[in-house]
């Protein structure tokens, strides 16, 4: 392959096309669940309250985040000593039945507590598959790229993950347009159609031969008997880790779960958006943005891969609150109206509140708090006077703390509609323009990543020595940001506090990529 971009056109975007829709459908299989978290919450983690159910399916969410380090460390070493084609070739076809598995789920009603040690079984396993699929996927891609087209070829790999959430989207809405949202057992479609993407992507991805860098290095008798170790036996690759995991891994990943899931969620639990126009409004945004990922890819092939970067990282932290408060004010204006102009303040002397209590909250103010929360009302909380009654106002007017129905009359005397509602239409323009923006910034931080974390590594150890940092900073950082986010605002009462999370991780990375990762952009691949 030449410098200038000579290339075999036809092999290529089979290469690019094969590898792309694999990773559309692996990320589909791993994304179905967070789409229906609050579903699956309520099917095998009952609970008192919705809140808890949900902040438990999304624990269980995370679960496959936390597990995709050992599926980086077990096919990192696959890819590196037998090849890149196979290892993700064994990956989707674990994904795949795992998803599968979930929707052949007895439920909690069913088996008791079975459901959800089995649910967190099978969760792992697709955390394990998809510790493999990435590096090799976009290993792969980048492998056979130019080298000044490098950002761009595996642009369309980072978009692909964006893929797979759209995806997961539209078969959902499908499914509930076709069989109805009541259904017992329509939620278990999503998860059975994994089967036929299965099946698609091992037909296509068995036309693929082996990666041309892992075949000149495997002739050479070259490939790592133990990349495993070769990746770890220096500090000044240890530090190289680190830094890619803090500098890359973790500040894109937490951009990009906020520009999704946590926009999804805010939309539906905060905003009291229905479920239903809340997905299509994110879905919708998220395929506008899918342009952001490929751009941003093929403009670091000229500008650099640290570039979009550190000014993606500066643009998250000066832009997300205005960007989650206008989408306030655009999708439930009459809700943000009446939270800005009548607020609740709950004054307590001992006001703990512990999402998650099964035999209802300990405190008087506990108590008063768990009410609002399962309502989904945003709230301040006051430090009282010892051993004092708690006090509501809402809108400085005192209620009854201690009677919901009293509590119900003041929100609703006060403004607040607490029914699920569609968006004005006059506002779902603006509304998208704000999913857009953010995918913009995950756009900016996402695009140009594969081929940055490519060029940082040797052949030798690449699979492994990418796949580590990766997972971790993905796995660790971003997998668990929906459930930490929200439970931030469970227990907090602010719907925005939980992006101070993203906000703070981005501000490390930024700092970690600026000082201690090198421009790689035009490296040669050995």
């Amino acid at each position: 392959m030449s410098d200038t971009g000579e290339v075999d056109i036809k092999r290529d975007r089979l290469v690019i096309t094969a590898s792309s829709l694999g990773t559309v459908f692996e990320w589909y299989d791993f994304f179905v669940y967070g789409t229906l978290a609050a579903l699956i919450g309520k099917l095998f983690f009952p609970a008192g309250s919705d809140s808890a159910a949900f902040l438990k399916a999304l624990a269980v969410f995370g679960v496959g985040f936390g597990v995709r380090p050992l599926g980086a460390l077990l096919f990192g070493v696959l890819g590196d000593r037998l090849g890149r084609k196979y290892t993700f070739l064994v990956t989707i076809t674990l994904m795949g039945v795992a998803t599968a598995g979930i929707g052949f789920l007895p439920t909690y009603a069913t088996i008791g507590v079975w459901a959800p040690i089995l649910l967190v079984v099978l969760r792992a396993l697709q955390g394990l598959a998809l510790g493999g699929e990435y590096g090799g996927a976009a290993i792969y891609v980048a492998e056979h790229a130019p080298r000044n087209k490098r950002g761009f070829y595996t642009g369309f790999i980072q978009g692909s993950v964006v893929g797979g959430f759209i995806l997961s989207l539209a078969v959902v809405l499908t499914t509930n347009a076709i069989v109805g949202k009541e259904s017992d057992w329509a939620w278990r479609i999503p998860f059975l159609f994994s089967l036929l993407l299965l099946a698609v992507s091992l037909w296509i991805r068995m036309k693929l031969s082996e990666s041309p860098v892992f075949q000149a290095m495997k002739e050479a008798g070259e490939t790592a008997a133990n990349p495993l170790k070769e990746s770890f036996d220096s500090w000044a690759k240890v530090r190289r880790l680190l830094a890619a995991m803090i500098g890359i891994a973790a500040g894109l990943t937490v951009i990009w779960y906020t520009a999704q899931f946590q926009a999804l969620y805010f939309l539906q639990n905060a905003l009291r958006i229905d479920d239903t126009a809340a997905q299509i409004i994110v879905g919708a945004g998220a395929i506008a943005s899918l342009f952001w990922f490929v751009f941003f890819g093929w403009l670091s092939d000229r500008v650099g891969r640290k570039k979009p970067i550190i000014i993606g990282y500066a643009l998250t932290i000066v832009l997300l609150f205005p960007l989650f408060h206008a989408m306030a004010n655009l999708a439930n204006p009459a809700l943000s109206d009446a939270m800005a102009r009548s607020p609740v303040v709950v004054t307590g002397s001992d006001c703990a509140y512990n999402p998650f209590a099964q035999s209802g909250q300990t405190t008087e103010c506990g108590k008063v708090l768990d009410i609002l929360s399962k309502r989904g009302v945003a709230y301040t909380k006051k430090q009282g006077d010892p051993a004092s009654a708690p006090v509501v106002t809402i809108g400085g007017t005192v209620v009854d703390a201690t009677a919901p129905e009293a509590l119900e009359a003041g929100l609703k005397q006060a403004g607040y509609n607490l029914d699920k509602v569609a968006p004005p239409a006059g506002k779902l323009f603006g509304l998208i323009l704000c999913i857009i923006a953010i995918g913009g910034l995950s756009g900016m931080t996402y695009g140009p990543v594969a081929s940055w974390l490519v060029e940082l590594f040797p052949a030798r150890t690449r699979y492994t020595s990418m796949s580590i940092p990766y997972h971790i900073g993905t796995g660790y950082f971003g997998g668990f940001l929906p459930f930490i986010s929200q439970y931030i605002v469970a227990r907090t009462g602010d719907p925005f506090a939980g992006l101070w999370y993203t906000v703070g991780v981005v501000a490390v990375a930024l700092v970690v990529a600026a000082l201690f990762l090198p421009e790689t952009s035009g490296k040669e691949l050995d």
